[in-house]
């Protein structure tokens, strides 16, 4: 089920965001379609020193959050299985723990965008959620998502209104914070609407600064990259690992598409080893969101998707309705071997192969694990054709006779000298496995 922003939401954010006065991106203004750049960046900025690392997110974050199907759709009485509201979390909690995903890792859930009250700040200053849509208030939301063995994760933006015209942190880094640890929420996803490059440095910073001192352990997800273009080579990642950023959104968000899904791909294809010495335990380059099982993709391309994710150290947040997720894709989500090669404790990002570029029809991609491993996908990025991929052992410094073990089959293939030939890759689809010398 895909739920779209009704005419009247639609209008109604548009009359808030004016009332509100906000300037700078918006939502879309990500990646190739950003109006900043990190040259621009350079010259505004006066990069405020953050608080350095906080020791979470020791490997990617694994979990769910509603926007890719959800989106900002209030109209509880048009929509009432699928708006923003208490019940969708309850819900999604609920589902999440009896269904197998939180035994899998799965282990947070996260509200994004339209969760507060439209009329602003209480009279302290303090956020406040949609009293008709949140009745309890947050700090019940998130004792039900504990009670459920789950972290509860919220939204704001580093700007002066969120992305759909919501209040926003701009300013109130240390009172937001302050609300979120009474809250219990243990993960911030912190967007970048309606700033600039110097609120950037200035205020990414300020907020990892007011989760450190909030006396809550509260992982920090930062939109920053994002907003910077599409030249990851010139991002300043060694500053939001410095402000205490846990992962970040380095592009365009994720559509509900095999269009969009690729070109992410092809985006990591191009920068991946210029984005790699900044990835590890704590800080992690986001892909944006899972749409396994949100009804857009072939099996063929929920499995690359799933693989190129795992392989990149990228965090497995799914953007599904889980309540509603086909056997089929469930059970490529709860695939054990794939988890672990996106978990494995050696925290290497993986790359696409030297060889290879973001055009090339036939790929390698491969990840180093723990215990001298490697994950390898090989991925038929050609919209037609069944194909036959050849991996070359050394080309991911193995030696001698190689175990093969099918990470989609959860089987081991066999031992092999020298190479291994993929047959019959789909168009779309990944052959994916772990080498054991």
């Amino acid at each position: 089920m895909k739920v779209r922003l009704s005419v009247s939401l639609a209008v109604m954010a548009l009359v808030l965001a004016g009332s509100n006065s906000p300037s700078g991106p918006q939502r879309a203004d990500k990646g190739r379609r950003a109006i900043f750049s990190p040259q621009t960046e350079t010259r505004a900025m006066v990069q405020t020193p953050g608080p350095g690392p906080n020791g979470l997110a020791q490997s990617p974050t694994m979990g769910w959050m509603s926007w890719q199907v959800f989106r900002c759709e209030i109209n509880c009485t048009a929509h009432p299985a699928g708006c923003v509201n208490e019940q969708l979390y309850r819900e999604t909690a609920d589902s999440m723990a009896s269904l197998g995903y939180l035994d899998a890792g799965y282990d947070q859930i996260s509200i994004d965008d339209c969760w507060e009250d439209r009329h602003g700040r209480d009279s302290e200053g303090h956020l406040v959620p949609d009293p008709t849509r949140f009745p309890r208030g947050m700090a019940a939301l998130g004792s039900y998502i504990h009670a459920k063995g789950f972290n509860f994760g919220t939204y704001s933006d580093e700007g002066t209104a969120t992305c759909c015209g919501y209040p926003a942190s701009k300013g109130y880094e240390a009172v937001d914070a302050s609300t979120f640890a009474h809250w219990g929420v243990d993960y911030l996803k912190l967007d970048g609407c309606n700033n600039d490059q110097a609120g950037y440095a200035k205020g990414y910073p300020a907020m990892g600064t007011a989760l450190q001192a909030s006396g809550r352990n509260i992982a920090f997800s930062c939109s920053w990259p994002a907003y910077l273009g599409d030249n990851e080579s010139e991002k300043p990642f060694a500053d939001m690992i410095d402000a205490g950023c846990n992962s970040w959104r380095n592009w365009e968000d994720i559509q509900c598409t095999w269009a969009s899904v690729s070109s992410i791909i092809s985006h990591w294809a191009e920068y991946g080893h210029v984005m790699a010495p900044f990835a590890g335990p704590g800080h992690w380059h986001d892909m944006d969101m899972l749409v396994i099982g949100a009804g857009c993709l072939s099996h063929d391309e929920e499995q690359t998707q799933m693989a190129i994710w795992a392989i990149s150290a990228s965090p497995l947040i799914m953007g599904n309705d889980v309540r509603r997720v086909p056997k089929q894709s469930r059970e490529l989500l709860l695939n054990r071997a794939a988890i672990a090669v996106s978990q494995d404790r050696l925290g290497r990002m993986g790359t696409l192969l030297p060889g290879f570029n973001a055009s090339s029809k036939t790929q390698v991609w491969a990840r180093p694990l723990s215990g001298g491993d490697v994950a390898v996908a090989l991925f038929n990025k050609a919209d037609k054709g069944a194909v036959s991929i050849i991996l070359d052992f050394a080309s991911v410094g193995l030696q001698g006779q190689v175990s093969v073990f099918d990470i989609w089959a959860q089987a081991r293939i066999g031992i092999f000298y020298g190479r291994f030939v993929a047959d019959a890759v789909p168009p779309h689809g990944t052959a994916f496995l772990k080498l054991t010398v």
